[in-house]
């Protein structure tokens, strides 16, 4: 039951903060998140009622139309392929450790779309994935060519019927001991 909840909650959370990671604020700063090492106290246990409303919100979103159609995908040969990558890399990415990769794509457009929206392309341990960047992040990035090797941490993961493979936030990427992004996380005071 947890497991399901968290496939059908991921999405909503990937596609919110891709919103928050792309709007920027009145200063101009972007919507970066601070990361701090400090302990925070565990979460109080839900109320009955709390943990009531969360299923009755789960199965308006699985009655909506994107919700079927997320059903529909996860349990197709494509959602089951991104929850395998998934699963492949979830230690990394819990850890926020290195993962090897070779670089596959820096021209992918999704869909035939021409946002503004930039997509590198990793395979990582013969599975490929995706991270996306503003222009401005994608810029620091431009001496990367196919076939290069490449150290990626990232800190989450989401999936997504309206992309080929796993979404990994692209939190730091270096090549040959030399790093090329690292995301700032200290510039919105943890929001």
């Amino acid at each position: 039951m947890k497991k399901t909840i968290y496939f059908l909650i991921l999405p909503l959370v990937v596609a919110i903060g891709l919103v928050f990671s792309f709007a920027p604020f009145a200063d101009g700063s972007g919507a970066n998140r601070e990361i701090k090492n400090e302990t925070k106290p565990s979460p109080k246990p839900l109320s009955i009622a709390d943990r009531k409303a969360d299923l009755d919100e789960r199965k308006k979103w699985e009655a909506s139309p994107d919700g079927i159609m997320y059903k529909e995908w996860e349990v197709a040969p494509e959602g089951k392929k991104v929850q395998a990558s998934h699963d492949k890399i979830k230690k990394y990415i819990k850890a926020f450790t290195d993962m090897e990769a070779v670089v596959t794509s820096l021209t992918f457009q999704r869909n035939g779309k021409s946002s503004g929206i930039k997509w590198l392309i990793v395979r990582i341990n013969d599975e490929e994935y995706m991270m996306q960047f503003i222009p401005k992040e994608f810029e620091q990035l431009k001496s990367l060519n196919v076939n290069d090797k490449i150290i990626v941490r990232s800190r989450s993961a989401g999936y997504s019927p309206n992309h080929p493979y796993l979404i990994l936030s692209g939190d730091y990427i270096a090549r040959d001991n030399k790093i090329l992004f690292k995301r700032d996380f200290s510039k919105n005071n943890g929001c």
